[in-house]
Protein backbone atom coordinates (compact mmCIF):
# COMPACT_ATOMS: atom_id res chain seq x y z
CA UNK A 1 0.00 0.00 0.00
CA UNK A 2 1.37 3.98 -0.79
CA UNK A 3 0.72 6.65 1.24
CA UNK A 4 1.62 9.99 -0.19
CA UNK A 5 1.92 13.85 1.16
CA UNK A 6 1.98 16.84 -0.58
CA UNK A 7 3.42 20.25 1.15
CA UNK A 8 3.96 24.13 0.26
CA UNK A 9 5.01 26.91 1.79
CA UNK A 10 6.79 30.69 0.94
CA UNK A 11 10.13 30.62 0.75
CA UNK A 12 10.87 31.23 4.10
CA UNK A 13 14.14 30.36 6.30
CA UNK A 14 11.73 29.94 9.22
CA UNK A 15 9.85 27.31 7.53
CA UNK A 16 12.94 24.94 6.72
CA UNK A 17 11.94 23.58 9.96
CA UNK A 18 8.49 23.73 9.90
CA UNK A 19 9.14 21.07 6.45
CA UNK A 20 12.14 18.92 8.27
CA UNK A 21 9.72 18.13 11.37
CA UNK A 22 6.34 17.20 9.10
CA UNK A 23 7.76 15.39 6.92
CA UNK A 24 9.73 13.52 9.86
CA UNK A 25 6.21 12.97 11.19
CA UNK A 26 5.22 11.49 8.35
CA UNK A 27 7.40 9.22 7.56
CA UNK A 28 7.25 7.91 11.41
CA UNK A 29 4.45 5.88 10.50
CA UNK A 30 7.01 3.77 8.69
CA UNK A 31 8.86 2.98 12.18
CA UNK A 32 12.27 4.10 11.15
CA UNK A 33 15.28 3.86 12.83
CA UNK A 34 16.39 6.81 15.33
CA UNK A 35 19.53 7.28 13.12
CA UNK A 36 17.19 6.89 9.39
CA UNK A 37 14.83 9.56 10.68
CA UNK A 38 17.63 11.99 11.61
CA UNK A 39 19.40 12.08 8.16
CA UNK A 40 15.65 12.19 6.34
CA UNK A 41 15.52 15.25 8.78
CA UNK A 42 19.13 16.41 8.07
CA UNK A 43 18.34 15.84 3.91
CA UNK A 44 15.05 17.98 4.47
CA UNK A 45 16.57 20.95 5.68
CA UNK A 46 19.71 20.93 3.01
CA UNK A 47 17.61 20.55 0.03
CA UNK A 48 14.88 22.90 1.29
CA UNK A 49 17.64 25.81 2.80
CA UNK A 50 19.17 25.15 -1.03
CA UNK A 51 15.72 26.20 -2.27
CA UNK A 52 14.99 29.56 -0.20
CA UNK A 53 18.90 30.61 -0.31
CA UNK A 54 20.11 29.38 -3.82
CA UNK A 55 16.57 29.02 -5.99
CA UNK A 56 14.63 32.07 -4.57
CA UNK A 57 18.02 34.38 -3.05
CA UNK A 58 16.18 35.16 0.01
CA UNK A 59 12.91 36.37 -1.86
CA UNK A 60 10.09 35.88 0.34
CA UNK A 61 8.34 35.44 -3.64
CA UNK A 62 8.76 31.84 -4.20
CA UNK A 63 6.81 29.18 -2.87
CA UNK A 64 8.57 25.33 -2.04
CA UNK A 65 7.14 22.62 -3.17
CA UNK A 66 7.80 18.71 -1.02
CA UNK A 67 6.11 15.33 -2.12
CA UNK A 68 6.53 12.33 -0.27
CA UNK A 69 6.11 8.92 -1.44
CA UNK A 70 5.87 5.37 1.12
CA UNK A 71 5.83 2.55 -0.20
CA UNK A 72 6.78 -1.20 0.61
CA UNK A 73 9.17 -0.12 3.11
CA UNK A 74 10.56 3.04 0.79
CA UNK A 75 10.16 6.48 1.19
CA UNK A 76 10.34 8.79 -2.05
CA UNK A 77 10.85 12.93 -1.53
CA UNK A 78 10.74 15.42 -4.00
CA UNK A 79 11.83 18.86 -3.02
CA UNK A 80 11.36 21.14 -6.03
CA UNK A 81 10.98 25.13 -6.56
CA UNK A 82 10.60 27.52 -9.12
CA UNK A 83 13.05 29.58 -8.86
CA UNK A 84 16.91 30.64 -10.51
CA UNK A 85 17.82 26.80 -11.41
CA UNK A 86 21.06 25.83 -11.51
CA UNK A 87 23.56 26.48 -14.49
CA UNK A 88 26.02 23.43 -13.96
CA UNK A 89 24.52 20.70 -11.55
CA UNK A 90 27.81 18.71 -11.89
CA UNK A 91 29.64 21.28 -10.47
CA UNK A 92 26.99 22.43 -7.71
CA UNK A 93 27.24 18.77 -6.47
CA UNK A 94 31.06 19.08 -6.06
CA UNK A 95 32.00 19.22 -2.28
CA UNK A 96 33.03 22.60 -0.90
CA UNK A 97 31.28 24.33 -4.15
CA UNK A 98 29.00 27.33 -2.54
CA UNK A 99 27.92 29.84 -5.17
CA UNK A 100 27.07 31.89 -1.82
CA UNK A 101 30.60 32.17 -0.35
CA UNK A 102 29.45 35.28 1.11
CA UNK A 103 27.17 33.90 3.04
CA UNK A 104 29.63 31.56 4.37
CA UNK A 105 27.95 28.88 3.14
CA UNK A 106 29.79 25.08 3.39
CA UNK A 107 28.80 23.59 0.17
CA UNK A 108 28.06 20.37 1.43
CA UNK A 109 24.28 20.27 0.88
CA UNK A 110 24.46 17.63 -2.28
CA UNK A 111 26.77 16.04 -0.37
CA UNK A 112 25.38 15.42 2.37
CA UNK A 113 22.31 14.44 0.68
CA UNK A 114 24.38 11.77 -1.26
CA UNK A 115 25.97 10.27 2.15
CA UNK A 116 22.41 10.09 3.53
CA UNK A 117 19.96 9.01 0.85
CA UNK A 118 20.51 5.62 -1.77
CA UNK A 119 19.65 7.97 -4.95
CA UNK A 120 19.90 11.48 -5.11
CA UNK A 121 18.73 12.96 -8.48
CA UNK A 122 19.03 16.62 -9.60
CA UNK A 123 17.14 18.22 -11.88
CA UNK A 124 17.54 22.10 -13.03
CA UNK A 125 16.97 24.72 -15.74
CA UNK A 126 18.08 28.23 -14.95
CA UNK A 127 15.10 30.49 -15.01
CA UNK A 128 13.01 27.53 -14.43
CA UNK A 129 13.92 26.13 -11.26
CA UNK A 130 15.06 22.99 -9.33
CA UNK A 131 13.82 19.34 -8.47
CA UNK A 132 15.64 17.13 -6.17
CA UNK A 133 14.30 13.76 -5.93
CA UNK A 134 15.36 11.65 -2.75
CA UNK A 135 15.07 7.62 -2.67
CA UNK A 136 15.53 5.77 0.70
CA UNK A 137 14.79 2.31 1.80
CA UNK A 138 13.90 1.67 5.46
CA UNK A 139 16.22 -1.45 7.08
CA UNK A 140 13.13 -2.03 9.10
CA UNK A 141 9.43 -0.95 8.21
CA UNK A 142 6.41 -1.95 9.23
CA UNK A 143 3.63 -1.63 6.78
CA UNK A 144 1.70 1.52 6.70
CA UNK A 145 -2.00 1.57 8.36
CA UNK A 146 -5.00 1.02 6.45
Amino acid sequence: MKNEMNLQFSALSQNESFARVTVAAFIAQLDPTMDELTEIKTVISEAVTNAIIHGYEGSPDGMVYISVLMEEGKVDIVIRDEGMGISDVEEARQPLYTSKPELERSGMGFTIMENFMDEVEVRSEPGFGTEIRLKKHLTKSKALCN
